[in-house]
């Protein structure tokens, strides 16, 4: 059988890409192998970002509906621990130490939308769709969906998505703020590439903490969310990092924050 998917170590990224075009980019063992790889990586201090992309021209379309009408034949515990497989994944995305960046080019569906959404930022090509196909098939959302639609997105729309199986347009997302940037799709993967040249330069540790801060803040309380900051402030204006930072605004020249 073919490799579907591969993480690339870039020095200071790492890169998984989904080689699975004759699906689309269907969720594979080889992808779960390869972003779990990924974020082994990722705990290493000169590893600044964590990049998905594809290739064929579609980010992922999700579940391989051959390999869920096999499961059908499974118990409802069984069939619990493959989706909790998917979880794992994408809970090991949220605890990520350095940012995500999903590069979306074509489109995304099903649980491919939950990967994308679990990212930190999202870039996707002009006319990419995203479409919540799950009730298309019976089935109802996971990965994460129904939770990332509902921090980023206006409830009926939440519900247009995930109710009636419609695609929506990375623009229309990107007008509600849950896109970062809409590109050209042969810019869509050096944009991903930019952005992670931009954190490569920034403090590794307090990006880590922002994206944990940022992540928690919706289930917090704004009273409990204030005590996370405060930690995190008081830890922060001590280390290294805010050393360097402060001295580099004072004296007007560019902040060296190393690997």
């Amino acid at each position: 059988m073919s490799q579907l998917a591969r993480m690339d170590d870039l020095g200071d990224r790492a890169v998984v890409v989904n080689m699975n075009p004759a699906r689309r980019g269907a969720l594979s063992q080889d992808l779960y192998d390869a972003i779990e790889a990924a974020l082994k990586l990722a705990q290493e201090p000169r590893i600044r970002a964590v990049l998905l992309t594809s290739e064929g021209g579609f980010f992922c379309a999700g579940g391989d509906l051959n390999v869920l009408i096999d499961r059908r034949g499974l118990s409802e515990d069984e069939r619990r621990a493959k989706v909790n497989n998917l979880h794992d994944l994408i809970r090991g995305i949220r605890d990520c130490p350095v940012p995500v960046i999903a590069a979306v080019e074509g489109g995304a569906a099903g649980a491919g939308v939950s990967l994308a959404m679990a990212a930190d930022l999202i870039v996707a090509s002009y006319g990419a769709k995203f479409t919540a196909a799950y009730v298309k098939a019976g089935l109802v959302p996971d990965g994460g969906l129904t939770a990332s639609l509902a921090r980023m997105l206006p409830r009926p729309l939440a519900m247009e998505m995930c109710l009636l199986g419609r695609p929506v347009t990375a623009g229309r997302l990107a007008a509600l703020g849950a896109v970062n940037q809409v590109v050209a799709p042969q810019r869509v993967l050096s944009t991903a590439h930019a952005l992670a040249d931009t954190l490569a330069q920034g403090p590794r540790e307090a990006q880590g903490t922002i994206r944990q801060l940022v992540s928690h803040a919706y289930e917090a309380s704004e009273a409990a969310q204030l005590d996370h900051e405060c930690s995190a402030m008081a830890r922060a204006a001590g280390g290294s990092e805010a050393g360097e930072g402060i001295a580099a605004f004072l004296e007007k020249r560019a902040p060296q924050f190393g690997g």
